[in-house]
């Protein structure tokens, strides 16, 4: 059919991470081919590679040749081609830099394969929800898939396309800040930093200590030299007791704005007075609001899934992530897990308490 090659789009999508998921692509050049496909239980960073993986399988199956420059939102996928992350798991044996298994890599293995086969494939970032018709038609088509587990191809327009993922929430009051709604997947503007980690018994207790004095400043540091960087960075953070809070204050010190992602109304009220006045005081220093649920949670079971869905929406919607994690903790590592299926493992820094 073509040889001046194709533009496609890809991207996908999951319910719960693991949970059902979808994917799609669609080419931007030369016809408007589009397809997707859905996956029973899975996780978003497979979807992504799924959709760019059949994105690249299809183009023989329509005779299309040429060179393929392929868009996705997914840093996970780009820059383990822009920064050749491959390169440095086959020269381990397909392990990471923390000399483990690496993730994914019944799919990583055929696709760098087919790159490199190809010889000419290349990859773009752009930036998910911003504007790009390609970019929300292949999101709406694999939402889609994932939420019916099916999915569909054609030429086109395709009809009755459903919303993107993420919608957004409903607001909610709060006695110490005016919250907004959570936004669109896109997330609060500029190049998003997610801080979490261990609470104060980790940190050597709720009072002012040397540990949390080094952690502190060691979170500012990095910071700091995000901002060089992306002069554009801001922080979100839940604002829990310890390492939440501690990223808020680094990003202040840093010159850096942090937003509040607040898991319902009223985290804070089985605190301590003086653990209240503190997030009163650093709710009052957010450059945002944004409270996930409408009510709060009526038993610590409830509490505890809302937290998750925090967690969930927080690495979805960051782009870098800083872990205050000894390494030990196993609720932390299944969060640090978490943040590398979403962001890629590159995009994960874990500061070690001890190590701060």
């Amino acid at each position: 059919m073509s040889g001046d090659g194709v533009v496609v789009y890809t991207d996908g999508a999951c319910s719960g991470n693991p949970g059902p998921g979808g994917w799609a692509w669609a080419w931007a050049v030369p016809h408007g081919r589009w397809e997707s496909g859905a996956v029973a239980r899975t996780t978003n960073q497979r979807m992504e590679l799924t959709a760019v993986l059949e994105a690249l399988r299809a183009l023989p199956l329509h005779g299309v040749s040429g060179p393929v420059a392929v868009h996705s939102d997914s840093t996970y996928v780009v820059h383990c081609f822009r920064d050749r992350w491959w390169e440095a798991w086959l020269r381990r044996g397909w392990l990471n830099a923390k000399k483990e298994p690496v993730a994914n890599r019944d799919l990583w293995e055929p696709l760098i394969e087919l790159v490199r086969s190809r010889g000419d494939v290349t990859f773009t970032w752009v930036k998910g929800h911003g504007g790009d018709p390609f970019n929300d038609l292949v999101d709406r088509l694999a939402v889609e898939a994932a939420t019916r587990q099916e999915g569909r191809a054609g030429v086109g327009v395709p009809g009755e396309l459903g919303p993107a993922d993420s919608p957004t929430p409903t607001p909610t009051a709060s006695a110490t800040a005016s919250p907004t709604a959570a936004p669109g997947v896109g997330g609060p503007a500029g190049h998003r930093v997610v801080i979490a980690g261990h609470k104060p018994p980790e940190l050597g207790g709720y009072a002012r200590n040397q540990l949390v004095d080094l952690v502190r400043r060691r979170l500012t540091e990095i910071l700091r030299a995000h901002k060089v960087m992306h002069p554009d960075v801001v922080v979100l953070t839940g604002l829990g007791l310890g390492a939440e809070q501690l990223g808020a204050e680094a990003a202040a010190a840093a010159g850096v704005p942090y937003v509040a992602v607040l898991a319902f109304p009223g985290v804070e009220g089985k605190w301590p007075a003086a653990a209240r006045r503190r997030f009163a005081a650093l709710l009052e220093g957010a450059a945002e609001t944004i409270v996930l649920e409408p009510e709060a949670p009526t038993s610590p079971q409830a509490a505890g899934m809302a937290l998750g869905r925090r967690d969930a929406w927080l690495a979805r919607h960051a782009q870098q992530a800083l872990v205050v994690w000894d390494r030990r903790d196993p609720n932390l590592g299944r969060l640090v897990r978490s943040f590398e299926d979403h962001l890629g493992e590159t995009e994960v820094w874990v500061v070690v308490p001890d190590e701060a």
